[in-house]
């Protein structure tokens, strides 16, 4: 078969991203062919068609969001061309499916969160014209962020995020989520959960990895605390560097090494300003924080300030992970953690203690606060060598057990058949 995967972008580290591009791993490797379209793809995501007006950057579509959610009464007229935009990006959908013979479309989060109201609204008119077999893959949804709850569109999200219709196949990424659309909904859906490919093993250091630290700044007594997500609030951020800031103020020391904390993604999807607050709070708290975005992308190449080094040359260098999100879809970065054998600290946000804690993982756990226990626990993974294996190994065979590829190709084998499947699944 032929699968078509939408969404407002296929590009950089985002989790949408990256979970769509591991789904069309498996499915190449039960071999499918795989095509894309958005407003915006990498490399990888190829071959294709790029629809500037689906990612919800560009211009039009930015003033059409700030008309649905934001505070200021809108121009008049914004419904007719939120309308408008959603007959253009219709008819780009429908020359996408004629142009490369889809046979199953794979739209991914863009009829769960109104990223682009605009791209949801086409969507599910294809979807109700062609009958076109579909699987929406729902990351997360739009009552579960705050700054979608206020809107003038009430009626388009009840409708089309998502929509109920026959040919429309829906996953979930947590039981929270799934048990939440059959409340609000009454949608059944499957749940897959976020993976990782476990069965390939991670590279070596190579002489470019081995040149990320010098790159940073870093010497041989600095320890590389990764925080290896994007730069938005619900991330929890402030507990890093409040961790950051235990560690090196510990009453026994760290044998002479200094932590240091280094984020891996970028800021700028929901503004600037939470990224200043954490440098301030860094600053006041003397933490050594590098905002390292610069550095780091999907894979190596060249940028203006040098070197570009990939996600997991990040991970390679790294001598422990900090992951205290307040609340995750998912969790693309404890898997990433798992998988390159670091140890971590998660905080205990709602999704992680009801789909990922039960597995059995051994981890250094916050709940909601960095506690003098949560420090001296980081403390001792970081300077003892045998308790770090220990920790590591352990996770790595969980992870393989519930969050490999292999755990979830059943599941997505099945999404393609016309067999009903279990709502009830979890993995």
């Amino acid at each position: 078969m032929r699968l078509g995967f939408v969404s407002t972008r296929f590009a950089g580290l985002d989790g949408v991203s990256l979970e769509a591009a591991k789904w069309a791993a498996i499915y190449r490797r039960l071999g499918h062919e795989v095509v894309y379209c958005a407003g915006e793809r990498d490399a990888a995501a190829e071959p294709g068609c790029t629809v500037p007006e689906m990612h919800f950057a560009h211009p039009t579509v930015r003033a059409l969001q700030r008309a649905a959610f934001g505070p200021e009464p809108p121009e008049p007229g914004w419904r007719d061309a939120l309308t408008r935009l959603a007959q253009r990006l219709r008819r780009a959908v429908r020359e996408f499916l004629d142009a490369f013979q889809v046979d199953v479309l794979i739209i991914e989060n863009a009829l769960a969160i109104p990223m682009n109201v605009a791209l949801g609204m086409a969507l599910h008119q294809v979807l109700a014209e062609t009958g076109i077999p579909a699987v929406g893959h729902h990351h997360d949804f739009y009552w579960e962020r705050a700054r979608f709850r206020a809107n003038r569109i009430s009626d388009i999200l009840e409708a089309s995020f998502p929509p109920a219709l026959p040919n429309l196949r829906h996953v979930v990424i947590n039981t929270l989520a799934q048990r939440a659309l059959h409340q609000r909904r009454g949608i059944t859906s499957v749940v897959v959960p976020n993976v990782w490919d476990f069965r390939q093993a991670a590279a070596g250091l190579d002489e470019v990895g081995r040149g990320v630290r010098p790159a940073l700044g870093l010497g041989p007594r600095d320890l590389l605390v990764l925080q290896p997500t994007r730069v938005i609030p619900r991330k929890g951020i402030e507990h890093a560097v409040d961790l950051v800031a235990a560690l090196n103020r510990h009453p026994r020391g760290l044998h002479g090494y200094r932590a240091v904390l280094v984020i891996s993604h970028p800021a700028g999807d929901e503004g600037f300003d939470y990224l200043r607050t954490l440098e301030a709070r860094a600053r006041d708290a003397g933490v050594p924080l590098l905002y390292a975005a610069a550095r780091f992308g999907p894979r190596r190449g060249h940028g203006p300030h040098g070197p570009v080094f990939s996600l997991a040359d990040a991970y390679l260098a790294a001598d422990f992970i900090t992951y205290p999100s307040l609340y995750e879809g998912f969790g693309n970065a404890f898997l990433e953690a798992v998988y390159y054998r670091l140890p971590l600290l998660v905080n205990r946000y709602p999704v992680y203690d009801a789909d990922i804690r039960p597995k059995g993982f051994d981890v250094v756990e916050m709940n909601g606060a960095i506690t003098p226990a949560v420090v001296d626990a980081a403390r001792d993974v970081l300077l003892d060598p045998v308790r770090r294996r220990a920790m590591t190994e352990w996770n790595y065979a969980r992870g393989w057990v519930h969050f490999s590829y292999e755990a979830i190709e059943p599941t997505l084998r099945a999404l393609l058949t016309p067999q009903p499947l279990s709502a009830a699944r979890s993995l």
